[in-house]
């Protein structure tokens, strides 16, 4: 397929009420799963469109619950644009395999693991806290 960079261009706009923001997130959903084909045999990802689904639901499940109404607008900016650049070859296959199907969380480790690593991030305090 070329590259129509107008293809999936859109207007921003902000939604006027939250459940206008519900529905324009609900379709960018749709947008994304109805994509992940076109996602994996665009990048010839290793994973299956099932998976690259499932990746897509994570990432808007992690958001589900944020009620900021400029937050709100900003993560629909955010995904309408990673969207269009994904579609449009913008990205690169790490990027793609590596921003949209990594899981972000750090995984709960215990102290002898991060002893091994040298340092202890969760009992260091900032030089600049002003915590005497």
């Amino acid at each position: 397929m070329t590259t129509i960079p107008s293809r999936l261009s859109k207007v921003t706009r902000l939604s006027s009420s939250p459940q206008e923001a519900r529905q324009r997130a609900i379709s960018l959903y749709r947008a994304w799963c109805r994509s992940a084909p076109e996602v994996v045999s665009l990048y010839a990802l290793s994973v299956s469109p099932a998976y690259v689904r499932a990746a897509i639901r994570q990432k808007f499940e992690q958001n589900r619950y944020v009620t900021d109404p400029r937050a709100v607008e900003v993560l629909l900016l955010k995904g309408q644009q990673d969207l269009q650049e994904t579609l449009n070859c913008w990205k690169q296959t790490d990027h793609v395999m590596g921003i949209l199907l990594k899981d972000e969380r750090r995984p709960q480790r215990t102290f002898l693991q991060k002893f091994y690593e040298g340092r202890d991030e969760d009992a260091v305090l900032p030089a600049a806290s002003g915590v005497v």
